[in-house]
């Protein structure tokens, strides 16, 4: 089995992002969310793997697969997989995670089209977008990418979505509003990239913009735990959800005020621990 990882452009599909920061500091954000917050969203990978019975027959695709963790884990159980993302230091990662002994022929960096994802002849039979939509062009972008996606696998493979569950139960939500609130203070989608609330039916929507055909969903539990505040910052500013905010204040600003909003989730032994649901919807090519 020989692990794919394609660069492409693909609007807004990395990990939870919302804009590019500049390279230095992408970097940086790159090892804290492969670090820190990647492995928050393990349950959410496991439970759509296990539903769907991922192993030695998977050709499984992941858009916006960022440093590479659900591809591992997929690879672990035995599927072939391949990755696309934007971001080439998130890449880099995937890179050294699914090629432990540094045999770069055994990993392919593709600038181009989704096209040069396929493995070769076969189609691809599971399609994963699991980071949750938090900007409103996340939405627009990840339409078009599953489409194209769609087109090079099975008639009825399966696509996996993955979104924030209901806001109420996501602790997390009350902190990213931090993110919209300094993005743009008169309340508004900045750049039209702010975040905004997830509604009860947004993967079933967003399925049905892209023509697939929703096929079950479920919830998940996917707590976000740190071992301090500020390792909850540098989680949670990895993430890109915040940067559009620090596009227009100073980052100690954001850090700061960042920090305050995390108070309510701090513990005794100052650990920081909040409880989030997910959701996943299990939709079907045409």
């Amino acid at each position: 089995m020989s692990p794919t990882l394609v660069r492409h452009q693909l609007p807004h599909s990395g990990s939870m992002r919302c804009d590019d920061p500049p390279a230095p500091v992408r970097s940086r954000r790159t090892r804290d969310w492969a670090e820190i917050q990647e492995r928050m969203l393990i349950p959410l990978y496991e439970a759509a793997y296990d539903r769907l019975g991922i192993g030695s027959g998977t050709r499984l695709l992941g858009l916006g697969c960022g440093s590479g963790l659900a591809l591992l884990l997929a690879a672990g159980r035995g599927a072939q997989v391949s990755g696309v993302d934007a971001d080439e230091s998130r890449l880099e990662l995937a890179r050294e995670r699914l090629t432990p002994e540094g045999r770069p022929e055994h990993t392919r960096l593709v600038s181009g089209g989704l096209e040069a994802a396929a493995p070769g002849d076969a189609a691809f039979n599971v399609i994963t977008a699991f980071h949750p939509v938090g900007c409103v062009s996340t939405v627009e972008g990840l339409t078009a990418s599953l489409s194209a996606a769609a087109g090079l696998a099975e008639r009825g493979s399966a696509v996996v979505l993955g979104g924030w569950g209901p806001v109420e139960r996501c602790a997390t939500a009350g902190v990213l509003r931090v993110a919209q609130r300094l993005a743009d203070p008169r309340g508004g989608c900045a750049g039209g990239a702010g975040l905004r609330p997830s509604g009860r039916d947004d993967l079933e929507e967003l399925a049905d913009r892209a023509g697939l055909r929703p096929d079950g969903s479920g919830r998940v539990a996917c707590p976000f735990g740190y071992a301090d505040p500020a390792s909850a910052v540098r989680g949670l500013l990895s993430t890109g959800l915040f940067d559009a905010a620090l596009a227009v204040a100073d980052e100690r600003q954001v850090a700061k005020e960042l920090s305050e909003a995390l108070h309510p989730y701090q513990r005794a032994d100052g650990t920081v621990w909040m409880p989030n649901v997910f959701r996943y919807l299990i939709a079907r090519t045409r």
